[in-house]
């Protein structure tokens, strides 16, 4: 199993934001959060409580270019995302986000979890040519990049609003 973990403190930001807006986010929403590096996310499935929705997401994580169909396994409001990527078949790839809020800002734990259980992790080495270290790299600067954008934007949409 490969497992890549970024941890990630945002100041002024809120579990609830994060959570509604990564499960109702447009193309326009995503693309606003990062200009020219988050690309698409459109939401081709919806279901009541979000599990069972299913996200097309496209954006740059440094130099790769990753384009995923995931499936929300479990959404815990304001507390937990669990996506699994479903690229045609469900792929032993997870993406977990949890959330834990302080009285002044929120800390973000994102997790990749790549590999089989049981006799298929005979062929986890074969996920460790696209989960590289550089790949490591790259994606644990996206994580704590991308963060505190989604708080400036948030807080810039209720300026406007307001």
């Amino acid at each position: 199993m490969i497992t890549l973990i970024t941890q990630v403190y945002v100041d002024g930001l809120k579990a609830k934001q994060i959570f509604e807006f990564l499960l109702n986010a447009t193309d326009r929403d995503y693309q606003a959060w990062w200009p020219g590096v988050h690309l698409r996310h459109t939401t081709l499935k919806h279901c009541p409580n979000y599990v069972g929705n299913v996200i097309f997401i496209d954006q740059y994580i440094g130099d790769y270019r990753v384009k995923e169909t995931d499936l929300i396994v479990e959404a815990i409001a304001d507390r937990k995302i669990l996506r699994q990527v479903v690229n045609g078949v469900r792929l032993p790839v997870r993406v977990v986000m949890e959330f834990d809020d302080d009285p002044s800002g929120v800390t973000i734990t994102h997790t990749i979890e790549a590999g089989f259980a049981g006799l298929g992790r005979v062929l986890d080495p074969l996920f460790r040519l696209y989960f590289s270290p550089r790949f490591a790299a790259a994606m644990d600067e996206h994580v704590r990049a991308e963060f505190p954008r989604l708080r400036d934007l948030l807080h810039s949409a209720s300026e406007t609003s307001a």
